[in-house]
């Protein structure tokens, strides 16, 4: 199982998690990351664009390098678009696998990927300031490790 989802509304952990397990009992192993937009330094709004299909491609394609390289059963990633504000959550990665090793490797592995090269662009307001936020040099230095 392998799902992507790039939608406006928010998701439920749990639905998400009961879907990656529907499959059956052999998931020894469910690891979830859920990413929330930080309201620090006076952030009010965070707001995401993406282009349709080539986000899901893109996305889908890491979603395939993670399945190549950790035995995984499944994976669900969700990612939210359009104006957001603090504390609300902003992406979802759930990994299933027989063992926990696995699991954890391949949710860091993906969320590593979507901070540093996901194709979703972000502009964050600040009172009446909005800028457009800039990829970090050190979310790609954490990618790199990756090869």
């Amino acid at each position: 199982m392998r799902t992507i989802r790039i939608q406006t509304e928010a998701f439920d952990t749990n639905a998400a998690i009961a879907e990656l397990t529907a499959q059956g009992s052999a998931a020894g192993a469910v690891v979830t990351f859920t990413g929330h937009v930080r309201g620090d330094d006076g952030l009010t709004a965070l707001t995401l664009e993406h282009y349709p299909g080539m986000t899901e491609r893109e996305i889908a394609r890491h979603v395939d390098d993670a399945h190549a390289r950790w035995p995984l059963l499944g994976t669900i990633v969700i990612h939210r678009i359009g104006t957001l504000g603090p504390g609300e959550p902003i992406v979802l990665v759930a990994t299933a696998s027989r063992h926990r090793k696995a699991a954890f490797a391949a949710a860091e592995f993906l969320m590593d990927y979507l901070k540093a090269h996901a194709p979703f662009w972000k502009e964050e307001t600040r009172g009446d300031a909005r800028v457009w936020v800039e990829h970090r040099a050190a979310d790609e230095d954490e990618a790199k490790r990756w090869g």
